[in-house]
């Protein structure tokens, strides 16, 4: 069987969550943390090998509180995502605080990973289905073409909301063969009593369907997106008007070959819920929605006996 990798990207500042490290904050009763569940449940799901994506001012806290565990359960590697890691004949604005976004944190780990990978959110849980899909897709053997033939856990809007605030994301429009034939990075999607809506900056709320799937930022992808990667990074920020802002966003990146019909992405349902620490008042529902797995017996009381 193929060998596949889970890559988590961690590098994210947590900006809308009010300090600290949010992806080490602790969520599960023996201390775990999301990322825990995610690796366990990639883990149960065959992937044979794990790579963080994180920053290099982050390592020596996110060994400790994760990597150092994991490195006995499961091959693991770090890549580094760093705002002066750019194109020849670019160089790190003044100002600039945040990363350059999910296509350049999938961008480091060209030098690393060599077989078929899912990616995912480090803050974000997913669910057990999600990582059996993606996991059974990457190891099937796709009729080769002229096409990259990636896949995407597609979850339903109204199962990834926060109870705190907006959240971003990727509204997806699928054809009657499960290929995601468009996905609209939306922001500011919150809960409503009716259900969920977009609300403009000054206040609009605009209907939105919480049946309509919607990524979480759970792909399946091949080594192939890497040169995409590399040749659209260099692109993206001559096309910036202002560097201190603009992120080089995967959804977008993917939803742009599939309009130039260079690659099938095949969308894997899942019915299972999110949910994640977008901010810091969801933390106590996120440990209480632990805690319900837990008692129906999805985890054991201690994750990793």
């Amino acid at each position: 069987m193929k060998k596949t990798t889970l890559v988590v990207m961690a590098a994210g500042i947590g900006s809308r969550f009010g300090g600290g490290i949010k992806q080490l904050e602790p969520v599960g009763p023996s201390g775990e943390i999301i990322i825990d569940y995610s690796v366990h449940d990639a883990l149960e799901a065959g992937f044979d090998k794990v790579v963080f994506i994180i920053r290099k001012d982050l390592e020596k806290d996110f060994r400790e509180v994760i990597g150092d565990r994991m490195e006995s359960r499961i091959e693991t590697a770090y890549a580094f995502q760093e705002m002066d890691d750019l194109p020849a004949g670019f160089t790190k604005p003044e100002g600039r605080t945040k990363p350059w976004g999910t296509g350049q944190a999938i961008l480091c780990c060209k030098d690393i990973v060599k077989e078929p990978f899912a990616v995912i959110n480090a803050d974000d849980y997913y669910g057990k289905e999600a990582f059996v899909k993606v996991h059974d897709y990457l190891v099937q053997d796709h009729k080769a073409g002229e096409k990259m033939e990636f896949c995407m856990a597609g979850f339903l809007l109204g199962n990834t909301l926060s109870e705190n605030g907006g959240v971003t994301r990727g509204i997806c429009s699928v054809d009657e063969k499960h290929h995601l034939t468009k996905v609209t990075e939306t922001k500011n999607i919150i809960k409503t009593d009716t259900g969920a809506a977009v609300q403009s900056e000054n206040g609009v709320l605009t209907p939105v369907d919480t049946e309509c799937p919607v990524s979480m930022n759970m792909w399946g992808l091949t080594p192939e997106i890497f040169s995409v990667l590399e040749n659209g990074f260099a692109d993206f920020l001559a096309g910036l008007s202002d560097m201190r802002k603009g992120e080089y966003l995967i959804p977008s990146i993917i939803d742009e070959l599939i309009q130039e019909n260079r690659a099938n992405v095949t969308v894997l349902e899942s019915g299972d819920r999110w949910f994640g620490v977008t901010y810091k008042e969801d933390k106590p529902a996120v440990i209480r929605s632990f805690r319900e797995l837990i008692a129906a017996g999805v985890y054991k009381e201690k994750l990793f006996e």
